[in-house]
C-alpha cells in the first residue's frame, strides 16, 4: 500500500497512492525524533519541539532530493496556524534543511471549540488574528495537528482569500501534520479551488508523520476515546519503523493518542500533563477491574503481537505513568 522512496539523515519517506486527484501527493515520514513524539507522551516541552523540527528538516530535504517539491527561498512562506503550526518549527526546518536565511512567515489563530447545540460537530473561536504576506507567487509551507480539519479550513478560506485580493499567486503547498484522513479530503477540495485559480499552480503536498492515523468515533471499538479529538493507531496506515517501534516499550501501543494536545504539549506543560495523567489514571481503574495488558493491547491496537511483550502489568505501568506526569501538575 506505501511504497519506500527516500532514506536519507535517518529519514525514511514513503509514498502513498494516489486517491485525490493529480495535484496531491501523499507521503508517511519516520524519523527516530518522530517516533519518540507519537509513542512517548513524556517527550515535551522544548524537547518535543525540537525534535519535531529536525525531523521535519530532515523531510523536507528527502523530498527535494527526490525531486518531489520544488521551492525557491525568496517565494517560500511559512503559514503558521496558531497555536499547533508553531510546534513543527518549519521556518528553522527549512533553514535546516537547505540553509535558507531571507523566508518568510505569516500568522493566522484559529482555535476550535465543540458546538454547543451538538457536541459531534466544531467551531472556531479565536480567528480574528491574522497577519497574513504573499509573494507574488508563493510557495506554501505550513503545519498542523488534524482530526477534524475544522481549523485547517478556516486557515485555508482566510489565505485563498488574500491571495485572490492581493493578485498573488500560489504555486505550491507542503503540508506537515500528525493527523488523519481528512486533511486530504480537505486539501483535494483546497487543490481544485487553486487549480481553478492559478493555471500554473503545481499541487500540494501531504506530509504524514510515522502513519495517517484513525480519528474515533462513537461506533469506534475502543474503551476509552475522545471523539473528534484522537488519532488512533487502531486501522492506521503507519510506517513499518513506526509498527516496529512499539516493541521497545510497551506503554506505546496503548496510549490514547499517538499526540495528545499538540499546543499544550509544547507550551502549556501542566494542561499537558493532565491530560495524559487522566488517561492512565483510567488505565489504572480498568486494571483494577480485571482488565489485562493484553487485553488492552488487542483492543488498541489489534494488529500487533501482544504476546511479545510478556507479562507486563496494566496496573503497575499506570502507577508508574501516573507517578511520571503528576510532577508536573
Amino acid at each position: 500500500m506505501i511504497e519506500k522512496i527516500a532514506s536519507i539523515d535517518q529519514c525514511d519517506l514513503y509514498e502513498l497512492p494516489n486517491a485525490w486527484g493529480e495535484k496531491v501527493y501523499t507521503y508517511i515520514t519516520t524519523t527516530p525524533q518522530t517516533r519518540e513524539i507519537c509513542n512517548d507522551p513524556r517527550c515535551l516541552g522544548i524537547d518535543y519541539t525540537d525534535k519535531l523540527q529536525q525531523a521535519c528538516g530532515n523531510t523536507l530535504k528527502a523530498l527535494s532530493n527526490e525531486d518531489k517539491i520544488t521551492l525557491q527561498e525568496k517565494e517560500t512562506i511559512v503559514f503558521n496556524i496558531l497555536r499547533g503550526g508553531l510546534n513543527f518549527g518549519l521556518r528553522d526546518a527549512l533553514a535546516q534543511a537547505f540553509g535558507w536565511n531571507a523566508h518568510s512567515s505569516s500568522f493566522i489563530s484559529a482555535q476550535r471549540r465543540r458546538r454547543a447545540d451538538n457536541p459531534d460537530e466544531w467551531e472556531i473561536t479565536e480567528g480574528d488574528y491574522h497577519k497574513l504576506y504573499l509573494k507574488p507567487t508563493s510557495s506554501i509551507v505550513f503545519g498542523d495537528v488534524v482530526a477534524t480539519g475544522t481549523s485547517l479550513e478556516h486557515a485555508l478560506d482566510i489565505l485563498i482569500h488574500e491571495a485572490e485580493q492581493t493578485g498573488c499567486t500560489i504555486k505550491n503547498m507542503i503540508f506537515f501534520t500528525i493527523g488523519g484522513i481528512k486533511t486530504e479530503a480537505i486539501l483535494a477540495r483546497t487543490a481544485k479551488r487553486l487549480t481553478s485559480l492559478f493555471p500554473d499552480f503545481e499541487g500540494i503536498h501531504v506530509v504524514y508523520i510515522e502513519g495517517r492515523f484513525i480519528v474515533p468515533d462513537h461506533n469506534t471499538p475502543l474503551t476509552i476515546k475522545l471523539t473528534g479529538t484522537d488519532l488512533v493507531r487502531r486501522d492506521a496506515v503507519m510506517a513499518p519503523e513506526f509498527i516496529a517501534s512499539q516493541y521497545e516499550n510497551p506503554c506505546y501501543p496503548i496510549e490514547r493518542c499517538t499526540i495528545y494536545d499538540a499546543g499544550s504539549r509544547a507550551f502549556l506543560i501542566s494542561e499537558y500533563a493532565e491530560d495524559v495523567l487522566e488517561y492512565w489514571q483510567q488505565n489504572l481503574e480498568l486494571a483494577e477491574q480485571g482488565m489485562t495488558f493484553t487485553q488492552l493491547v488487542n483492543e488498541r491496537f489489534p494488529e500487533i503481537d501482544a504476546t511479545r511483550y510478556a507479562d507486563t502489568d496494566l496496573k503497575a505501568l499506570s502507577i508508574a505513568q501516573i507517578e511520571f506526569f503528576s510532577q508536573y501538575i
